[in-house]
């Protein structure tokens, strides 16, 4: 139990699943009107509920109002509207090719539904990762139960708030709790586990899932690097840099958690870092409204701890360093001289806080990102199309950015999530609509007679003669 929330009881837990499991048949057979229809309210319900949830979030992070609006609604609403446009085409069979050997024969892909599904969603962007995975969880015809997390009780509320009043209980339904609840959810044999958080629990997930052959998508993280070369724009490179390292206070799951950068253009490149940050936060970014807060003390000790373990091993603070323990402030803080075994170089910081690692050359740079488990997103700022594609094809990562920072995240035509340590699976569009769906693969004979009827035994030698044929010319 954690304050403000209560965990759901095991008994409770376990209705609503056999309620969805006797309902999901009825559910998969909506066509594509009922599940817009869904999507519709859903959209509706984040627009009335706007204000609420703005209040909500402010409650838990002091999350600024226009934060809230583009990195928890609008990625919501976009995503709805993006569905809504293509989901009949989604949910039509599509067909594939059928090789001559099969001749008289017709073969198609049909997506169903996978049944049963659970999402469960981090605390970061709360509102954003419980509602944007429901989007293709309908879409694609399931029955969904959604944990979020307890470390943001407000959020939770306004989402209970909006689920119930939108969807029967057995088609959709939010439940409240810390590790027993998750406990209880993880026991049950969902047809399909959706995932937003840490490696670590991304294991335990993966682990219970496994007991009933469950299929899994994880959204995990990492330390996403953020590779500066000789020849970048430094300006524009610095001002997406620390935009995108303090949204949301860098409890962003692709924040830049780390800068390589060449080493003639370090110096240049954090002054101007620094110079943009007093740009967006003022000279004392603790009385900026638009400066989010950690969002419990557990994670102010986290990230605290780790930069005062840097700081005592050697690293130096170029900008920032301070920290408030009542109002869960850090201050944004570039370090350098950073020890690669520190935990600032061995664990995802999620706090405002970026170590900054000069390079000589390319190969220097790309060694250090290959030294690491693959990260969820990679960042490159650089002139040189040579460059850029030599980072890109001696590196790995779920996605990447050139010359810009999250932007990859908004976009509905890419696929979303890791590789390995960063994640399994893909979201967001069509691929968050195929990760919650079974593709069916169907063959149809059409012909009166098929190539089985032709080659069952007895084995004469005409058969022989013909099974040649095919493995020297088809």
């Amino acid at each position: 139990m954690t304050a403000g929330i209560t965990d759901t009881s095991r008994q409770e837990i376990r209705r609503i699943f056999e309620a969805q499991r006797a309902n999901q048949q009825a559910v998969a057979q909506t066509g594509a009107r009922e599940r817009i229809a869904k999507l519709r309210r859903l959209q509706k319900a984040l627009m009335q509920y706007r204000q609420e949830i703005r209040d909500a979030l402010y409650k838990d992070f002091q999350k600024p109002p226009i934060e809230v609006d583009l990195t928890e609604i609008y990625i919501i609403t976009s995503e709805i509207k993006y569905t809504i446009r293509n989901l009949r085409r989604w949910m039509k069979p599509q067909s594939v090719g059928t090789p001559l050997p099969l001749l008289g024969s017709r073969s198609y892909i049909q997506y169903q539904p996978k049944g049963v599904v659970l999402i469960v969603a981090p605390w970061n962007f709360p509102v954003n990762l419980t509602f944007a995975p429901l989007v293709a969880a309908i879409a694609a015809g399931n029955c969904v139960m959604l944990k979020p997390s307890e470390n943001t009780p407000h959020s939770s509320a306004i989402m209970r708030k909006i689920v119930k009043e939108i969807f029967p209980e057995d088609e959709v339904a939010l439940v409240e709790g810390a590790i027993e609840t998750s406990k209880a959810l993880l026991e049950l044999p969902f047809n399909h586990i959706f995932f937003t958080g840490s490696p670590a629990v991304g294991k335990a997930v993966m682990q219970a899932a496994a007991k009933h052959l469950t299929s899994v998508t994880l959204e995990l993280g990492g330390k996403s690097p953020t590779i500066v070369d000789e020849t970048a724009d430094i300006d524009k490179a610095a001002a997406r840099i620390a935009w995108g390292k303090h949204v949301n206070m860098g409890q962003t799951c692709i924040a830049p958690d780390y800068l390589l950068v060449h080493e003639s253009r370090k110096e240049e490149l954090l002054k101007k870092i620094e110079h943009h940050l007093k740009a967006s936060y003022g000279e004392d970014p603790q009385e900026s409204a638009d400066y989010p807060r950690i969002v419990n003390r557990r994670h102010f000790e986290r990230v605290k701890d780790s930069l005062q373990e840097a700081l005592g091993q050697g690293a130096r603070a170029v900008t920032g360093g301070q920290a408030e323990e009542a109002g869960r402030y850090i201050a944004p803080t570039i370090v350098t001289h950073v020890g690669q075994g520190s935990r600032l170089m061995t664990e995802e910081i999620f706090g405002p806080v970026l170590p900054a690692i000069s390079f000589r050359n390319l190969e220097e740079a790309i060694d250090i990102v290959n030294s690491r488990e693959k990260p969820l997103a990679l960042y490159i700022f650089s002139k040189s199309r040579r460059n850029i594609n030599k980072i890109m094809s001696h590196t790995r990562s779920g996605t990447a950015c050139i010359n810009n920072t999250l932007l990859q995240f908004n976009n509905h035509y890419l696929p979303f999530g890791g590789d390995n340590n960063s994640g399994i699976g893909k979201s967001h569009g069509w691929y968050g609509f195929e990760a919650f769906s079974n593709a069916r693969g169907v063959f149809k004979q059409v012909w009166p007679i098929g190539t089985g009827d032709l080659l069952k035994p007895p084995y004469t030698g005409w058969k022989q003669k013909l099974a040649d044929w095919t493995l020297r010319w088809l």
